[in-house]
């Protein structure tokens, strides 16, 4: 057990250093001179590939899935999840759960205010604040992300579900960009620091502990 603690402790390790290297990446192309306007680019051609496939049908879905990644669903799901890391006493999943959330939601206004890119035009829906990096894609992923770490063991499982959160994730930052309210690089670097910080500060807490003491149980 305490081989596959420091195998999974490593691995997160290195699957959050490359999603949120891929954030930081992502984030440079957009605000750098040179990258700028070949993301934008690509940025509107999707933003009008979107207009062109909209119909009521789907921008129902879509706004139920932008819903399910907003506020009013993200924080009661996030204070379940610290209850009963509480009652099962689970303090190093809560401690890192907490961190994600906290890390995630101070970088957010930061960074929209540093960018302050505008909006898309012609957004389906009320929007606040500037477009990079996606709140909804961020807050998703940390949530969806933290709670399969809260709720399933440590193993091969732990990760199949890991990846199912990662493409829901995916699928309700879409959902942004159909509605016209992100641009696509807002989502994707939005989806890869929310992933990456989700993933890394158990990673990181597990190996602290496991280098203090190496008979700690794993969760």
């Amino acid at each position: 057990m305490q081989a596959l603690m420091l195998v999974d402790s490593r691995r997160g390790l290195l699957v959050s250093g490359s999603l949120l290297a891929g954030a930081a990446l992502v984030g440079l192309l957009v605000v750098l001179p040179v990258t700028a306007p070949v993301v934008q680019a690509v940025d509107e051609a999707v933003w009008r590939m979107a207009g062109a496939a909209r119909n009521e049908p789907a921008t129902g879905v879509a706004v139920a899935l932008s819903w399910l990644g907003g506020a009013a669903v993200n924080w009661p799901l996030r204070g379940a999840a610290l209850l009963l890391l509480a009652w099962r006493r689970h303090w190093l999943r809560a401690a890192a759960f907490t961190l994600a959330v906290v890390s995630s939601e101070l970088f957010i206004g930061p960074v929209k205010a540093l960018t302050d890119r505008p909006r898309p035009p012609g957004s389906l829906i009320g929007t606040t604040a500037a477009s990079f990096p996606s709140g909804h894609a961020i807050a998703t992923a940390v949530t969806a992300v933290g709670l399969v770490l809260v709720l399933a063991r440590p193993g091969p499982s732990r990760w199949r579900w890991e990846v199912r959160a990662v493409v829901f994730t995916a699928v309700m930052a879409l959902s942004r960009v159909y509605l016209r309210a992100h641009w696509l690089s807002d989502t994707v670097a939005g989806a890869l620091l929310g992933a990456g910080l989700a993933l890394g500060w158990p990673a990181l807490l597990m190996a602290l502990r496991h280098q203090r003491d190496p008979t700690a149980p794993t969760s």
